[in-house]
């Protein structure tokens, strides 16, 4: 776990610290590392074996399965991860050797040879998974508690991870297909060098930020970690897990992007433009698009909204963010009626309009905006102390699952037709989180006031790493 470093001076860098900058550089080429693999793994897979490209000849079925059970691994491997950091190393080397594991995997993927493509996968899950949980940890470490700036921080870091989605699929897609599959799986590893070389030249800022508590000289927090968990900290933990219910369902429904839009974009959407047709794979990158466009607005909405005294609690924002989320999903239903209604596109004509799926990347968008960064400063509000980065790392086990249930779904449209699957998602979404937002108050109520008096602390102070309060009584 870490120090909490009491009013240390720290740099700041457009009203935020400059830790945040690097936290954000480091996570972006990860994710563009991640990403980047993620793009070509399917494709690589179900390539021919022979030919100028040859991937490894797999089914698209037997493709997909690899690719569930990779991409649900991943983040489940967060919760290790996170209990490592907690009991062992600190969140600070925890991201340090999961960066070194991820340079590894990825440089590994580029031998051809089957035992170097399963050890790379390996390497990367335990990486991503020591990595993930503890690097998000510490963007909260860097705000005093209360501080009101701490989640558009993580939008902005938010943003840094989109932007390294965004590049790697351009990037990596076009070096793997057009020059080499394990060419795109070195060129995800140089990415992920980069960002181990900033983050180690970057410590200067991150000095007071995930250290380990077993090193701390405060007596105090040393004793918390031997302390069993109080009635305030049990009751925000039961909040958490609870507010991971809207995350799994979120996640469910909001990762149909990558397999049953994507598909309905390449097959039933009519994507002449001025007799061009646009790419389907195109239709993809909007989300990223969107969120490095809206992210900063949408946070700072919020955040001038808790100025004014009006509602802007972080399960509020979380359940709020389902709704849009879900309602997204009606334009999907109107554009799977407009297909049944026109038919097949024959000739340039028939299908449904690009519109709909542009409206509904949009709402799907501004509602991970409520939902995800939210979630992981949620977390550096309430989780205990000496569970922080565990906690963290079960938040991203449930982006797991809800990873899984979206491919579940998406199998189901082979025989349900996707305007049952999506309408069906989109009236679950909604009252789904109707039903949260009648018992919101109450469930606030068990945070024992962790988001209360939050302002504007910018003061070039900081705390250090803070979650929750520390001397909580029984």
């Amino acid at each position: 776990m870490t120090n909490s470093v009491k009013q240390a001076h720290q740099k700041e860098l457009f009203g935020h610290p400059v830790g945040l900058y690097v936290l954000f550089f480091t996570e972006m080429w990860e994710r563009f590392s991640y990403y980047g693999m993620r793009a070509i793994l399917v494709l690589y897979l179900v390539a021919q074996t022979q030919g100028d490209n040859g991937g490894l000849g797999w089914t698209n079925g037997e493709a997909l399965a690899l690719y569930g059970w990779y991409t649900m691994l991943v983040y489940v491997a967060s919760i290790p991860g996170g209990w490592i950091a907690d009991k062992f190393l600190g969140q600070k080397k925890s991201v340090l050797y999961g960066g070194i594991l991820l340079v590894a995997g990825h440089s590994i993927l580029a031998v051809e040879e089957m035992w170097a493509f399963y050890t790379g996968l390996g390497l990367i899950i335990a990486g991503v998974g020591m990595l993930k949980p503890n690097i998000s940890t510490m963007v909260g470490g860097l705000y005093k508690q209360g501080d009101i700036r701490r989640d558009k921080g993580f939008t902005i870091f938010y943003i840094g991870i989109n932007v390294g989605a965004f590049l790697s699929s351009l990037i990596v897609g076009y070096v793997g297909e057009v020059h080499g599959w394990h060419y795109g799986f070195g060129l995800a590893g140089i990415g992920m060098a980069l960002g181990l070389i900033q983050y180690l030249v970057g410590q200067k800022y991150l000095q007071h930020v995930g250290n380990f508590l077993g090193s701390s000289e405060d007596l105090a927090e040393k004793e918390a970690m031997k302390k069993p968990l109080t009635k305030i900290e049990k009751d925000r933990v039961v909040v958490l897990f609870i507010s991971f219910l809207l995350v799994i369902v979120f996640w469910g429904a909001f990762e149909q992007a990558g397999g049953l839009m994507n598909l309905y974009a390449a097959d039933k959407t009519n994507r002449l433009l001025m007799g061009w047709e646009v790419p389907a794979s195109w239709f993809q990158s909007l989300n990223a698009m969107f969120i490095i466009f809206l992210g900063t607005l949408v946070a700072g909405y919020w955040a001038s909204r808790k100025l004014k005294g009006k509602i802007s609690t972080s399960l509020f924002k979380m359940i709020l963010g389902l709704i849009i989320m879900g309602t997204g999903f009606f334009f999907m239903t109107a554009a799977a009626a407009e297909f049944n209604s026109n038919g097949p596109i024959e000739n340039g004509v028939g299908g449904s309009a690009m519109y709909w799926l542009v409206l509904a990347y949009l709402f799907h968008t501004i509602g991970e905006l409520c939902i995800s960064p939210v979630a992981l400063s949620y977390i550096t509000k309430l989780a205990p102390l000496k569970y922080a980065s565990l906690m963290m790392g079960v938040y991203f086990a449930m982006t797991g699952f809800g990873n899984k249930l979206a491919g579940l779904l998406g199998e189901a449209s082979e025989n349900l037709g996707e305007y049952t699957i999506f309408t069906g998602i989109a009236i679950f979404c909604v009252v789904f989180g109707l039903l949260v937002m009648l018992f919101r108050k109450k469930l606030e109520t068990l945070t024992h006031g962790a988001e209360d008096n939050e302002r504007d602390i910018n003061d070039d102070l900081t705390e250090g790493f803070e979650l929750a309060d520390t001397d909580l009584k029984s």
